[in-house]
């Protein structure tokens, strides 16, 4: 996909680079995307992951902080992009000032766990950057919850978090759907390569019997589990 990427960022370069990728929309996968993620306040203009990705990086490579101070939301694809050209930053003060703002965005599971995945700066400070994603989010806020346990689950799965982890999970308090599958779904990979502690700690915590079941499910549902172990975790299902 070939779009212009502005040498000058402004209000009427940006609404002129927002029309090209309007002009460059995928109809089938704009209804894909609709239908698979509904909960979003955003329009969807249907741009796939790897051109946004390619996008993001040409417009790292120019004056990004200009495009970051006119990013605008009404569609999902420039929240995206915005998240994408972050996780660029490598300098931590631009970043952290970016990161913070931006986190408030976020009220879908795609752009959430893209822009996680992409946050590559964590592991430069990962101290300063689990305190941050585990104390100054609004816990009301329950995509922001979810980008914690995202962030976790991509960049802190280690001998030196796994134990706060568990005590992060278990300060969790909210019952949404995406919460609940974000717990799940960190709790299966904490098993994958801590088995014997995510045993201990399935045996012994504050989860509700949904997040429970469904982080159990995520672990039988891992090729990397054995038929054994399957047959044991079911039998620890409420």
């Amino acid at each position: 996909m070939k779009i212009n990427i502005p040498l000058i960022w402004n209000t009427k370069t940006y609404d002129i680079f927002i029309n090209e990728l309007i002009n460059n929309m995928d109809t089938k996968y704009k209804d894909f995307n609709s239908k698979l993620i509904p909960q979003t306040n955003n329009n969807i203009i249907g741009i796939r992951i790897p051109n946004l990705r390619e996008i993001s990086k040409s417009i790292y490579k120019g004056n990004y902080e200009e495009f970051l101070n006119v990013v605008k939301d009404k569609y999902m694809e420039e929240i995206l992009i915005e998240g994408f050209v972050i996780g660029l930053i490598k300098e931590e003060g631009i970043a952290d000032k970016y990161i913070k703002s931006f986190i408030s965005k976020v009220d879908n599971w795609c752009v959430c766990d893209t822009f996680c995945s992409s946050l590559k700066i964590v592991r430069n400070n990962k101290k300063k950057y689990f305190n941050f994603f585990t104390k100054n989010i609004d816990f009301n806020e329950p995509f922001q919850i979810r980008v914690s346990l995202i962030i976790l689950n991509d960049h802190y799965i280690n001998d030196e978090y796994i134990d706060k982890i568990f005590e992060f999970v278990n300060t969790i308090t909210s019952n949404h759907y995406y919460v609940q599958i974000g717990i799940a779904w960190l709790i299966s990979t904490c098993y994958i390569k801590f088995k014997d502690k995510t045993l201990r700690f399935l045996k012994n915590n504050n989860l509700d019997d949904f997040t429970y079941n469904k982080s159990i499910q995520k672990i039988i549902e891992s090729k990397r589990v054995t038929e054994k172990e399957k047959f044991d975790l079911r039998k620890l299902k409420r």
